[in-house]
């Protein structure tokens, strides 16, 4: 008989990783707060659970694969959440990438109704999630754990038991700002390079013959350089990553410079985006609504970036909690953003974005 298994959340990453269970024969109950998302999957044998304690109430074990803490947080305590139907023997397996005091709630809140938990972040973005190539990062009841290797098994090429609740938060958040800070210097290099003259293909030839070859520069290279720069990992993600592993040095009183650095220039692209939205906005009105300037800034609210704008112009600081940002804004947010870091800070050409906001109205 086919193992069963809920599965909660289908963004860029959920989604993979359930139709990769679904594939390999797993019977699959899904959840998403978006319930129309659901729909690809139920084309390939997928049910649907209305709310995320519908979905514990079905399935001995439970996958939750969410956005952020705050998300993660309010799947588990909020009404009709995963709380109101743990039970003894039932697991619940988070494998967001959250912070150690997050998934220390979560563990301790199950843990109390007699349910079992593991927290398992995965290094890996969307490509990987698809191949069944990511790397687990577990830690919580060992138990749990070996029940759950036929899942990870599927999901991932390699999967770490790190004992206790916290390590796997820990050590995801590590790899993170190790990839935050590649990436920014990475990203520089390909400016630089670009900017003195040099064939930017060569340059890419150059690293992966060289020492610091690695498997990131290679996927994300070509694509770069062709101005592809459809999400696999949105900078939004990234730079609260960096924030966290900023928090988690902070706490035991490691200092890193280097991933500050790192942190506050991604955190700067995302004020400069902004800028640029409300000079298109201005400029181009037919392509850029002010929705969605409004869906950017809601999807930062309670951030410093959110206190910076009130610079730049207040009133659209103005946001209801409850707006979410569409599929079409997040996707302009994330090739604007990647435009906006190839031209530089220094010279930035409304005009390029311009034919950006173009790029955009055409493909959508």
């Amino acid at each position: 008989m086919a193992m069963e298994v809920g599965f909660l959340g289908l963004g860029i990453m959920g989604k993979a990783m359930a139709t990769n269970l679904l594939r390999k024969g797993f019977k699959v109950t899904v959840w998403n707060r978006t319930l129309s998302k659901c729909d690809e999957l139920v084309e390939i044998g997928a049910s649907v659970g209305e709310t995320p304690a519908a979905v514990v109430k079905k399935c001995k074990y439970t996958i939750a694969m969410l956005s952020d803490p705050s998300a993660a947080l309010s799947v588990v305590f909020d009404a009709d959440g995963v709380l109101e139907q743990v039970v003894s023997g039932k697991g619940y397996i988070d494998m967001s990438t959250v912070d150690v005091d997050t998934s220390s709630k979560i563990s301790e809140a199950i843990t109390s109704r007699g349910g079992h938990f593991l927290e398992a972040p995965v290094s890996g973005s969307k490509k990987p999630a698809e191949d069944g190539q990511l790397v687990i990062l577990a830690a919580g009841e060992k138990a749990l754990y070996e029940e759950a290797i036929p899942f990870f098994d599927v999901l991932g090429k390699k999967s770490f038991f790190l004992g206790q609740v916290g390590n796997g938060a820990k050590m995801k958040l590590v790899v993170n700002m190790i990839m935050g800070s590649m990436m920014n210097a990475f990203s520089e290099g390909l400016v630089l390079a670009d900017r003195s003259g040099l064939d930017s293909k060569t340059l890419l030839d150059v690293l992966d013959l060289g020492a610091i070859a690695n498997p990131m520069f290679k996927l994300k290279g070509p694509t770069m350089i062709q101005n592809n720069y459809s999400p696999a990992f949105p900078l939004k993600h990234q730079q609260k990553d960096m924030r966290l592993a900023l928090a988690q040095g902070d706490a035991i009183a490691v200092s890193m410079p280097v991933a500050a650095a790192a942190n506050e220039s991604t955190s700067g692209y995302m004020i400069l985006l902004v800028a640029v939205l409300l000079d298109m906005q201005r400029l181009v009105v037919q392509w850029v609504r002010p929705s969605h300037i409004i869906e950017v800034l809601a999807c930062w609210k309670g951030s410093f970036v959110r206190r910076e704008l009130v610079k730049i112009s207040p009133v659209y600081i103005n946001v209801d909690d409850s707006c979410i940002m569409n599929r079409k804004a997040l996707a302009f947010c994330d090739y604007a953003f990647k435009k906006a870091k190839s031209m530089g800070l220094g010279d930035l050409d409304f005009s390029a974005v311009y034919e950006t906001v173009k790029h955009l109205q055409h493909s959508s």
